[in-house]
């Protein structure tokens, strides 16, 4: 007699994900179910709402690595469960962390004696690393105010309007006036003499930014540093500098190593880098490096012996992830000076190919220097009919993620879209995103512009507001939507005349 099994309803291991009731029901969003699902189906599930996300690769909008070797990729995995905060129970990965802040203090060309250890932390990313500097400068500048008898309350910082936001966390986070020295159009980083001017007895440092998130250029921090030299001669004060090289860090020692933005200048006190951008590792690592003990105070430094043995930290967090600081020594002994080199020199190399081919549109402006961050920002020259957030947005049909953005005080009127190069965004993609905007380009052509003459007939009378500012009289809102619903209709009726299956 033969034995058989009707599978019931319930025996989910015969049923296809897809013709589960797993599917047939929405996710819970506010509260967690009451029962149980298949782990094929919690994957299938979401892995399939993450396929609405953009593609990594094509996210021309972040500086963050979005590609490693397949060797590393292993070697997170398989670190991925270990808690770096464990030092006692993982003292290879705190070694680990210990070589790279070696290896990056000697990048940045601090002053170390043979055999000498660096003074540095990781970090999640460059935001924790300056709120790490940053305290610290509050910290020694309150010690130094104290010893002379007067106020602390009032510490500020300086630094320009391009600043990413973490100074502005910081700022806020740890009552510290931030005094920004404002943009001007043709000049969108900070005025070394305008923030020396601005420096008082208040000031705990001033932050430099080597790679403006704006358009990646380079501020001078040797004039900066030769400026403040001679105010604090004058003064009697010893306001340091700090370098937020978040982007840079990991780009000029190698493309240009005769600059001197680093240790190398005697005020630069403190820098931080992200190891999650030109460091080449995936999201959640940044450093940062002092130049000496004596500009870490030692208070902010806390001991702890409940893991297992007296372990010093200073971070802001207390456990996180060891792949990434994992993933760091495996970059920086792979590629090593060369390998590095050879990938920076490709990414400026493609970022001049993706320039050249915006130029011979005949469209932008190019707002971003060929020294400096591999990127390329750029505005139209004439956005009076479409601007560069429509580009921005018809860019997304292609899949490219593109930014579009206003620039700082007093440049708030300029508008730039912004590509950042990547170690693994090639040649053949630079060409072909350039393909893509010129056919952006034609197609807002063909559409009714925003407020041009195209919606007034051509016969709208032009009243001066200001100066260079011409307003045009608009139609009513009802019929400027009346005129575009047409344009539409009629751009897709032609698309599909000439789009027939042949």
């Amino acid at each position: 007699m033969v034995l058989s099994k009707t599978a019931s309803q319930s025996d989910v291991s015969v049923h296809s994900t897809f013709a589960s009731r797993y599917v047939r029901d929405s996710l819970p969003r506010f509260k967690m179910p009451e029962n149980s699902i298949p782990k094929e189906a919690a994957y299938q599930i979401i892995n399939d709402e993450l396929m609405l996300d953009g593609n990594p690769r094509l996210n021309l909008a972040s500086f963050v690595t979005t590609w490693m070797e397949p060797e590393c990729d292993k070697l997170i995995m398989d670190s991925i469960n270990k808690n770096y905060v464990d030092m006692d129970e993982y003292p290879v990965t705190t070694e680990l962390q210990n070589r790279c802040v070696n290896m990056i203090a000697h990048l940045f060309n601090a002053p170390l004696g043979d055999g000498e250890t660096a003074i540095g932390v990781g970090t999640v990313g460059s935001s924790e690393a300056i709120m790490l500097a940053g305290l610290a400068f509050k910290r020694r500048w309150q010690n130094k105010m104290k010893a002379l008898g007067k106020p602390c309350d009032k510490p500020n910082i300086v630094t320009g309007a391009n600043v990413q936001v973490c100074w502005e966390k910081f700022a806020r986070y740890f009552e510290v006036e931030l005094k920004e020295v404002k943009l001007r159009e043709g000049y969108y980083v900070m005025d070394p003499e305008k923030a020396v001017e601005m420096v008082d007895e208040n000031t705990i440092c001033v932050a430099a930014i080597l790679g403006s998130t704006l358009n990646g250029e380079f501020e001078d921090v040797k004039r900066l540093n030769d400026l403040l030299v001679e105010k604090n001669k004058e003064t009697g004060w010893d306001t340091p500098i700090h370098v937020d090289a978040a982007s840079g860090g990991f780009i000029a020692p190698f493309l240009y190593p005769e600059l001197e933005w680093d240790f190398r200048l005697p005020l630069v006190k403190s820098i931080n880098v992200s190891g999650h951008k030109y460091g080449l590792v995936y999201a959640g690592i940044g450093w940062v490096i002092w130049r000496s003990k004596e500009d870490l105070p030692e208070e902010l430094i806390f001991h702890i012996n409940y893991l297992g043995a007296d372990q010093p930290t200073f971070t802001l967090n207390f456990s996180k992830g060891s792949s990434q600081v994992i993933a760091q020594y495996y970059q920086l002994i792979r590629l090593g000076y060369e390998g590095y080199r050879n990938i920076m020199e490709n990414c400026q190399e493609n970022a001049m190919v993706l320039k050249a081919g915006l130029e011979r549109t005949g469209r932008f402006n190019i707002v971003s220097k060929d020294n400096g961050v591999p990127l390329v920002a750029f505005s139209l020259k004439d956005n009076s009919s479409h601007n560069e957030f429509e580009i921005s947005e018809t860019l997304r049909r292609f899949g490219w993620i593109v930014p579009a953005y206003t620039m700082p005080p007093d440049a708030q009127h300029v508008t730039v879209l912004r590509v950042v190069i990547r170690e693994d965004f090639s040649r053949t993609l630079a060409e072909r995103l350039v393909l893509d905007i010129e056919k952006v380009l034609h197609e807002l052509d063909m559409l009714p512009s925003r407020v041009t003459e195209k919606l007034t007939g051509g016969n709208a009378p032009v009243v001066p507001v200001e100066e260079h500012h011409p307003a045009v009289v608009k139609k009513t809102a009802i019929e400027v939507q009346r005129e575009i619903t047409a344009a539409w209709r009629k751009f897709v009726a032609d698309r599909k005349k000439t789009n027939g299956v042949c």
